[in-house]
């Protein structure tokens, strides 16, 4: 008899209540959000996936950064896909790279401190206009790329996403750039000082600055220095010198109302462009042997440019190196582009592009092009004109407001004769026709760079 009591106790249903009996109806099982679809919905929909940034490719940003981080496109946009961000494609990292955070892209966006990148200079952090991410959010984007950045399962602790003390506060680690002096080196350092940009706003001015330089000087090398948010800092001369804006005083492109300051914008027509661009911590140096020259008493228009996303102030702050060499040094002096077509007529509400052809009379050496129109402009290609690349693209920009720089490390050469082409796409969606003209109402197409005689 013990022996069937023992049987039966160890059957399965053995002094249990019947399967189908509701108070012992199992648990529903739950299935865990995975890891990339946490990243998804806790970081890159709400702080990247923004209309204007990475929500489509009709941003306008886009043509620059070619990508889009909407859910259900970010995962096959982001791993094992090469960049279009020059230092990344040249020292080869991927926007991610499985089980190698020190070599995405993604990563080093997402770290505000730059001293984290080593020699490299990735551009401005992202999210541009937001606020960095805690600590903990990034330590989840870290350790989930070095779990191999797959798209399903759980590969990094959810709880780090409730950490939210800052990854970067940037009052405490925002430092001066060192001076030319400072480093032991001859040149001249600029500043643009610590200014409000208003919540939910874009801040873009400019400030004359005098170089105080009693004699000609050559620059053979130009560094910026920019706090976080800042899209771009460009540094202009100007056409004439006749009329200039005041030294030192602080012109916003942009009243309170986001209505353009119109005075400041016929002052941007006599600019011609010097350097920078959009990449606001950028550091270029001429060719060996190269400078540019810039006459006594001369003075640079400094010209900023913040995002602001966030509800309270933050703030913009630049610095300016323009590092000089003796004028015995200089073998060939560094000379402007200034290429302006001004007889065009845009008819109204049509889509118009105007070709112009510019050309050299000796061989000469373009190491910099950028361009310039007016809000109408959607693209401006810059092609060879003459020779044996004739016809080629080497330039193109659809963002009318913070235009392209590049810089070519090999030097594009062209014979006398040779030259470049302005190829400009313009939407008139006005009543009546549009022409060259010096307001916003009016439109331009000019190619500025650097360029040197062979």
């Amino acid at each position: 008899m013990k022996k069937w009591i023992v049987l039966l106790a160890a059957l399965p249903f053995a002094c249990t209540k019947e399967a189908n009996d509701p108070a012992i109806t199992p648990a529903p099982q739950t299935t865990a959000i995975s890891s990339f679809d946490l990243l998804q919905d806790k970081l890159l929909t709400p702080s990247c996936a923004t209309s204007g940034c990475h929500l489509s490719n009709k941003d306008a940003g886009f043509a620059q950064h070619g990508l889009v981080l909407a859910k259900g496109s970010s995962y096959a946009n982001l791993v094992g896909v090469a960049s279009v961000n020059p230092v990344a494609l040249k020292n080869s990292i991927l926007r991610v790279k499985k089980f190698a955070s020190i070599e995405s892209l993604l990563f080093h966006k997402l770290n505000w401190d730059i001293s984290h990148h080593g020699l490299a200079n990735y551009g401005a952090p992202m999210p541009l206009g937001g606020k960095p991410l805690s600590k903990g959010a990034l330590a989840f984007v870290q350790r989930w790329i070095d779990a191999g950045a797959p798209s399903t399962g759980v590969v990094a602790d959810a709880s780090l996403l409730d950490d939210t003390t800052p990854s970067f506060v940037e009052d405490a680690n925002f430092a001066p750039l060192a001076s030319p002096a400072e480093e032991g080196k001859t040149g001249v350092q600029l500043k643009v000082d610590r200014f409000v940009v208003p919540p939910n706003f874009e801040r873009e001015l400019f400030v004359r600055r005098p170089l105080n330089n009693a004699a000609p000087i050559y620059v053979n090398r130009i560094k910026l220095k920019s706090r976080a948010n800042s899209h771009h800092m460009v540094l202009y001369d100007f056409r004439s010198k006749t009329s200039l804006p005041a030294l030192n005083e602080v012109r916003d492109l942009r009243n309170l109302n986001n209505s353009l300051n119109l005075t400041t914008v016929i002052q941007m027509s006599n600019h011609i462009f010097l350097g920078g661009g959009t990449d606001p911590n950028s550091d270029y140096t001429f060719p060996a042997g190269m400078a540019l020259e810039l006459p006594s008493n001369a003075s640079i228009d400094l010209n900023p440019h913040y995002f602001n996303k966030t509800k309270d102030n933050l703030y913009g702050e630049n610095y300016v190196n323009l590092y000089t060499v003796p004028a015995n040094q200089v073998k060939q002096v560094v000379q402007m582009i200034d290429f302006n077509a001004t007889g065009f007529n845009l008819p109204a509400n049509k889509t118009t592009t105007i070709t112009r052809d510019f050309k050299f009379d000796k061989p000469v050496a373009v190491v910099s092009l950028t361009s310039h129109y007016h809000a109408r402009g959607k693209l401006f290609q810059i092609k060879i004109k003459g020779g044996a690349r004739d016809g080629e693209v080497i330039y193109e920009n659809t963002d009318w407001e913070h235009p392209k720089v590049i810089n070519y490390d090999t030097p594009i050469l062209l014979q006398a004769g040779e030259g470049l082409t302005s190829v400009a796409t313009y939407v008139n969606d006005t009543n009546k026709d549009i022409g060259f003209g010096l307001t916003s109402e009016d439109e331009m197409n000019i190619i500025f760079g650097y360029y040197y005689e062979r």
